[in-house]
């Protein structure tokens, strides 16, 4: 019986002459006259690190040798000058009781009376040890606590033999008799469903009874990753590069499902074969060899799992198939299972004895045999993997149609993807890739984690649960493989740990995914990029407001609808291509719909110049162009906001204009105080009376409305980002000349001031904002409408009612009398209100 032993590197640490050397001290008992003189030496030497342990044996001997003075005094003389001599135990703690060799005069030395007990014992010699693990409480960790995932045990060890036979193959190369018994290379796995057993065999290089002691014996101890030691201290290191043990734990992954395991093996450099077996919990494991002629295997292994009773469903052969085929479906060794088969066979049907002996059938006539088709079951190894990866093969031996079978059995698609990009990426990190564009979006994309890359490792899956390692989260909708010699993973080979590999392949495979994205955008086609726009338009624009470094990438990826493209999207490129040559900037302005920004009043007089402006209707478009900020050296600038220049400016013309309205000015902001930060002349007018912009460092009225949308939106900072309003007025509007000249004679005149507030709460609807009180609003509508509507009509019907004879509780018309010769129809007039115009109108009427 053995027992499990952990792989322990010790290294000891020795005071006394720095880390590189090596201090042995002795306690010579050395006596001349008396018993009780003893001369102490220590000895510190570099070169004794070298000399190995017979030359320290011999040193031992020298030392107690009674002419050791003499045999110390010649050998001093050869030591190097990096060697001195110093007193290791010393005694008590006076002046003159330590003993020092002075190195200038080569040997000194001088006697001291001391005892035993006058010895300093403050500084005992050190002692090394070597750590110590509970074995059973190790094996509990690395089963239960080191893998997340019952199922990856099959990946373990189908990965264990792949090394196997991939040990196998390159030795075999110079010792071509390890392949006499001409057993194929390959790995057969066999279930025993009803008895709860997997039988996995691979024709690999087997162990011997050595190896088997220190491979599954010693825990944390990788045959693999010794071999590839082996391989780069013969510089031969690329001669084998798809061994994938490296941990050295990934055998008793087996006892994740398993109470026992049994390992049968034979080396082709051993005649015996021999059997390990251990069990689940325990702290020991035997050792024997195999006498049983039914069970010997010419070269291999053989491990055979006794499965738990919870964990017996593993044993069932399309549980087996499942797993293989996704974890180690690109296995570079074909992978046979025993499965149950049938084929269809017709065999004849006894007829009934009465129906032979009935004499109303002729004899002659020869009867027709029944027959029936019978299904005859029988098992056979049947191969399930694939040894040769889509992404390993040259991407010009590779159809279309051959990437879009792959997409479709790899995730489960039914549609062709709308690109592909197959890549190898060669340098500072090494690994193959191919990336596709799906047709149409999951609803669930949004979610970090997805499960649209799959993350091999020397063409053994790994997984495809990542948290933005690979890629960000707004390219999650890429999906596509990635496989890799030399990624960082964690010992279950489930977590991709952080560190400069990883960012430096999210940084290239972003590039690809950018790469084929521009490519569907250049296409003839232009269906293709409408079709992934209209799906995957929003993750582009998340990506610009969470990938600052990508800008250039995703800019000309974009598509908006602008006031010379109300139909059809446009990207920036086009924009700017179309733009007029006194025009420095690209103009837009975000609203609801379509609708509400053609006819906001901020494209007046941008309308006149003919200048195109960028329509942002979804919610993301803003926030996606403000994180753009420029595009080509053209600034984005949002024509809603204060500050806008259109290249026409007339300083004196502005100078003039501002001088002859800053009383009016003046007047309206002082009647609606702090609403408004300001009220200025406005340059972007030509219809409208007025209009509310946004502070230039503000929300915009269409930012403002998504914020306060916001379920868990902070409120506290509406008030903060939207205080900063300017109420802009156009001078040549009827309407403002009216309030100018009322701001100069009838400043306190109640329909004055009323018409102020009208025209503050209009502008906030049309310019896109929402009015704090709507129902005061609307009541001051009212008010105008039964002002502007009063005795219109009223009039007019009340007479013509009083001509209708009533009868009950309704007007009876009746035809009027034939004129007379003096008589007319007509309507006699009707007695009109006298109404006194406003101080306002008048002034108006007298200008």
């Amino acid at each position: 019986m053995y027992r499990f032993v952990p792989s322990v590197v010790s290294k000891t640490r020795v005071d006394g002459g720095g880390s590189s050397n090596l201090l042995i001290g002795s306690r010579l008992a050395w006596s001349r006259n008396n018993a009780a003189n003893d001369i102490r030496f220590g000895v510190e030497a570099r070169s004794l690190m070298t000399k190995g342990v017979e030359e320290l044996a011999d040193a031992a001997e020298m030392i107690v040798s009674p002419k050791f003075p003499q045999i110390l005094e010649h050998k001093f003389k050869c030591l190097p000058s990096s060697v001195r001599l110093f007193s290791m135990l010393p005694a008590a703690n006076s002046a003159g009781s330590r003993c020092w060799v002075n190195l200038d005069s080569r040997f000194c030395s001088r006697h001291h009376l001391s005892t035993a007990a006058e010895i300093d014992s403050s500084e005992p010699s050190a002692e090394k040890y070597e750590y110590q693990a509970e074995v059973s409480r190790l094996m509990d960790l690395i089963v239960h606590s080191l893998y997340s995932n019952k199922e990856v045990f099959l990946r373990e060890l189908i990965s264990n033999a792949s090394d196997a036979l991939d040990k196998l193959r390159y030795l075999s190369v110079t010792q071509s008799e390890l392949l006499r018994d001409g057993v194929d290379l390959d790995i057969r796995i066999q279930t025993d469903k009803d008895n709860g057993i997997i039988t996995l065999t691979d024709s690999g290089i087997g162990m011997t009874r050595q190896e088997l002691v220190d491979c599954l014996g010693t825990i944390a101890q990788s045959g693999t990753a010794k071999f590839f030691k082996a391989l780069k201290d013969s510089k031969e290191s690329g001669a084998d590069s798809n061994l994938i043990g490296q941990f050295g734990v990934g055998f008793y992954s087996a006892f994740l499902v398993s109470d026992k395991v049994v390992v049968s093996t034979k080396s082709p450099k051993s005649e015996k074969q021999y059997v390990w077996e251990g069990e689940s919990n325990a702290s020991s494991y035997t050792i024997r060899e195999e006498t049983d002629p039914n069970k010997l295997i010419p070269r291999g292994t053989r491990i055979t799992l006794y499965l738990k009773r919870d964990d017996k469903d593993f044993s069932h052969p399309e549980r087996i198939e499942k797993l293989i085929k996704n974890y180690s479906q690109f296995v570079s060794f074909p992978i046979y299972t025993w499965q149950e088969k049938g084929f269809t066979k017709e065999i004849e049907i006894d007829e009934p004895t009465e129906a032979k002996n009935d004499p109303e059938v002729d004899s002659s006539t020869e009867r027709k045999k029944k027959t029936k088709k019978v299904v005859e079951k029988y098992w056979d190894w049947e191969l399930i993997n694939e040894t040769q990866p889509i992404w390993l093969r040259n991407p010009k031996d590779v159809t279309t149609d051959d990437y879009n079978e792959f997409y479709k059995k790899t995730f489960n698609e039914y549609l062709d993807p709308l690109a592909s990009s197959h890549f190898t990426t060669e340098g500072e990190v090494e690994f193959r890739s191919i990336l596709f564009v799906p047709p149409v979006k999951n609803e669930d994309l949004l979610n970090k984690k997805t499960k649209n890359i799959r993350l091999y490792v020397k063409r053994v899956f790994i997984s495809d649960d990542f948290d933005g390692e690979l890629f960000p989260r707004y390219l999650s909708f890429v999906k596509g493989v990635v496989d890799s010699n030399d990624l960082p993973l964690n010992v279950s080979r489930e977590i991709l740990q952080e560190s400069r590999i990883v960012r430096i392949m999210r940084k290239r495979l972003v590039r690809k995914a950018f790469d084929m994205i521009l490519g569907i955008s250049l296409s003839e086609n232009k269906d293709d990029y409408d079709k992934f726009w209209d799906n995957f338009g929003k993750f582009l624009k998340l990506g610009c407001i969470e990938d600052h470094e990508n800008h250039k990438r995703i800019a000309p990826l974009l598509r908006f609808f602008s006031s010379q493209s109300e139909d059809e999207l446009i990207s920036l490129e086009e924009y700017v291509e179309s733009m007029k040559q006194e025009q420095k900037d690209i103009y837009y302005i975000a609203a609801d719909s379509l609708t509400s920004a053609k006819n906001a009043p901020f494209l007046e007089k941008i309308s006149q110049k003919d200048f195109e402006v960028l329509f942002l209707v979804d919610p993301m478009d803003e926030l996606a162009i403000q994180n753009l900020k420029s595009y080509k050296e053209k600034n984005f600038v949002d024509i809603s906001k204060e500050d806008l220049d259109l290249g026409d400016k007339d300083e004196e013309k502005e100078k003039e204009i501002k001088q002859e309205f800053i009383q009016t000015c003046d007047w309206i902001k002082k009647r609606l105080g702090d609403k408004v930060a300001s009220v200025q002349i406005s340059s972007r007018l030509s219809s409208s009376p007025c209009v509310l912009v946004s502070g230039k460092f503000g929300w915009s009225a269409n930012m403002e409305r998504l914020m306060k949308a916001q379920t868990l939106g902070d409120t506290s900072s509406l008030d903060f980002m939207r205080s900063r309003r300017v109420f802009e007025i156009n001078p040549d509007h009827p309407i403002i000349q009216n309030l100018k000249v009322a701001s100069k004679s009838y400043s306190d005149d109640p329909d004055a001031t009323r018409a102020i507030d009208l025209l503050y709460e209009t502008a906030l609807i049309s310019s896109g904002f929402t009015p704090d009180n709507p129902g005061e609003l609307s009541g001051k509508i009212y008010d105008m409408m039964g002002m502007a509507i009063q005795g219109k009509w009223t009039s007019a019907t009340a007479a013509s009612a009083a001509a209708q004879p009533y009868h009950g509780d309704s007007y009876t018309s009746q035809p009027s009398p034939p004129a007379g010769p003096h008589q007319t129809n007509e309507t006699p007039p009707l007695e009109a209100e006298i109404v006194y115009p406003s101080p306002l109108e008048e002034a108006q009427f007298q200008k």
